[in-house]
Order: structure tokens, then sequence, then C-alpha cells
């Protein structure tokens, strides 16, 4: 079975900075495009980056400039940089996998930005 594990969010300050890490087990990483979604309470979950497998990238509008996808194929980690964070950010951010054989999501990991 394809497993997501996901680290690093928490609770921070409006202006301040988390990075989370989604480490990926049970299938080809290196061949998979790799992304974060997130959801705040009573909303669609939303498409926030990818990063293909030769490691292109985009972005959702709404954090463009301000989060950063990246993969380290030797770890089968894929990362998010978030910076200059808002409460508007505050969602649950979820993991994505996706090759030829699965399309899977993480547990989520909740993070709240304060004012």
């Amino acid at each position: 079975q394809v497993q997501l594990v996901e680290s690093g969010g928490g609770l921070v300050q409006s202006g301040g900075s988390l990075r989370l890490s989604c480490a990926a087990s049970g299938t080809n990483f290196s061949g998979s495009v790799m992304g974060w979604s997130r959801q705040a309470p009573g909303k669609e979950r939303e498409l926030v980056a990818n990063i293909t497998s030769g490691g292109s990238t985009t972005y959702a509008d709404s954090v463009k400039g301000r989060f950063f996808i990246s993969r380290d194929n030797a770890k089968n980690t894929v990362y998010l940089q978030m910076n200059s964070l808002e409460p508007e950010d505050t969602a649950v951010y979820y993991c994505n996998l996706r090759n030829r054989y699965w399309n899977r999501w993480g547990q989520g990991t909740q993070v709240t930005v304060s004012s």
C-alpha cells in the first residue's frame, strides 16, 4: 500500500514560516507528480502547488511568491516551504502522489495562522 507521511504543520503567527514534509513509500516516487492541496472549514479543497518528475512547478495564484514546492528523490520526500503566512492560509494541508498506478492523498496536517 502507498503511504504518505506528513509532518511540519502547526500554529504560527501572521508573517511567519513553516515547512511541510511528505515522505512517500510503496511506489515509484521519482516517476510521480507530487503536490499539495488544502481545505479550509466549509470550503472546497484547493490545489496549492505541484511538482512534476522533471521538476516543473505550478502554484495557485493565492500563494505565488510565498510558497515553494521542492522534492528530494533520494529521500522520497516532497516539501512545501510556506513564507509570509496569512490567516487566510489556515487549512488542513494534504500531500498528493500521482503516477500511472496511484492517485493518493496523505492524512493531512493542520496549519493555523493567527493574526
